[in-house]
């Protein structure tokens, strides 16, 4: 993997870059849709390439649990196993430790979890998560890392950062000491945590950076915490870490947190959000976002925004949308699903161009403006 700094904006820290793996190039800034198991739900690989996506977020926990990594591996590896040919990227299990925190038990060595599918133990070493990353072929994978509740108190997080910096540098060992599995490169990115503690943020960074990963994630954010202070933590990591390498902020967000964050340095994001929401009936529109379920939309004979040229909004009106809902026909999950895809990777497209014309700050505040008004 290879990133190159394209164009850094003058007013802000805004910047586009180039990453290069070998399943294709990924222009930053840039969002990934979440195929959790190895499938972003309701959407075809095919209508992920029509609506530009240039790259897919696979999940290690859940594809080690179903189908298992041995038969990925014996498939050929994710790329094949489901018919997407750019570049995945890999998280490695730390947030559902987390999420799934009932069902697990952390120890130095790595942790005990129990599946949430049948019940079967299972134990993850940040050494036995990089295999399976290796086996599962992705283009990029991160360390496995501990992900803390917010709010938490100093002393925990001071103790689940040297947790975290201990298996970055034991994944770092065992990445270093094996070979891709299918034959092709793959990078391996730290992730930083910390909390919400300003100087366990800054310490993590430093040494991370002294381990010399090929890119950096933030992680632990977007559990909780009040916005502004996911917005400084990344602004005070980016100020740290090397301008050469990708910066990524894992789980995040709502559009308005992709633009405040692009401006603080960030290059990549994942989040459910936009499958998720739209599968419940949200869509994400330049007016802001919107519930079709809502009976105000019953007559209304208008695309879901007049702005996008999605198939979606080409095709349907809010009126047969809202009806699809009513009907609780399976269609409408698609549509809203692609839409809402479809406008995240506008946004992102967007973003770049007006960086590399030098008009990201405008362009910002003028997209926030109509997008927040209704809010």
């Amino acid at each position: 993997m290879k990133f190159r700094l394209v164009k850094k904006s003058r007013e802000s820290y805004a910047r586009a870059g180039i990453i290069t793996t070998d399943h294709g190039v990924i222009r930053t800034p840039v969002f990934m849709p979440v195929g959790t198991q190895a499938t972003v739900k309701t959407i075809s690989p095919l209508e992920l390439k029509k609506m530009r996506a240039q790259v897919i977020l696979n999940n290690t926990y859940h594809l080690y649990l179903r189908p298992g990594e041995h038969l990925v591996r014996s498939a050929g590896g994710l790329h094949r196993f489901c018919s997407w040919n750019g570049p995945i990227l890999t998280d490695s299990g730390g947030f559902q430790v987390f999420s799934l925190a009932e069902l697990n038990k952390i120890t130095p060595d790595g942790f005990y979890f129990q599946s949430h599918i049948d019940g079967s133990r299972h134990f993850f070493s940040p050494e036995k998560v990089v295999q399976i990353q290796r086996d599962l072929g992705s283009d990029i994978f991160m360390v496995l890392d501990e992900c803390l509740p917010y709010p938490c108190e100093y002393a925990a997080a001071k103790r689940s950062l040297q947790l975290t910096l201990d298996w970055a540098k034991r994944s770092l060992q065992i990445f270093n000491a094996t070979k891709s599995t299918h034959g092709y490169d793959q990078a391996m990115f730290a992730i930083v945590q910390g909390s919400t503690f300003i100087d366990l943020r800054k310490e993590c960074t430093r040494k991370l950076i002294e381990m010399d990963f090929p890119g950096y994630a933030i992680g632990g954010l977007s559990v909780g915490e009040p916005k502004d202070d996911m917005y400084n933590i990344a602004a005070v990591c980016c100020d740290l870490l090397p301008e050469n390498k990708p910066r990524y902020l894992m789980g995040v967000g709502k559009p308005e947190d992709l633009l405040e964050s692009i401006e603080r340095g960030i290059d990549m994001f994942d989040c459910i959000i936009p499958t998720r929401n739209g599968r419940n009936g949200t869509a994400y529109t330049s007016e802001g976002a919107i519930v079709i379920k809502n009976a105000t939309y019953r007559e209304q004979f208008i695309p879901l925004d007049e702005n996008c040229d999605c198939y979606t909004c080409r095709t349907f009106t809010r009126a047969y949308l809202r009806h699809l809902y009513q009907a609780r026909e399976i269609l409408v999950l698609r549509l809203v699903s692609y839409h809402n895809l479809y406008f995240y990777l506008r946004l992102m497209e967007n973003a770049r161009k007006a960086i590399l014309e030098s008009r990201f700050s405008a362009w910002k505040k003028q997209f926030l403006i109509r997008y927040l008004k209704n809010k």
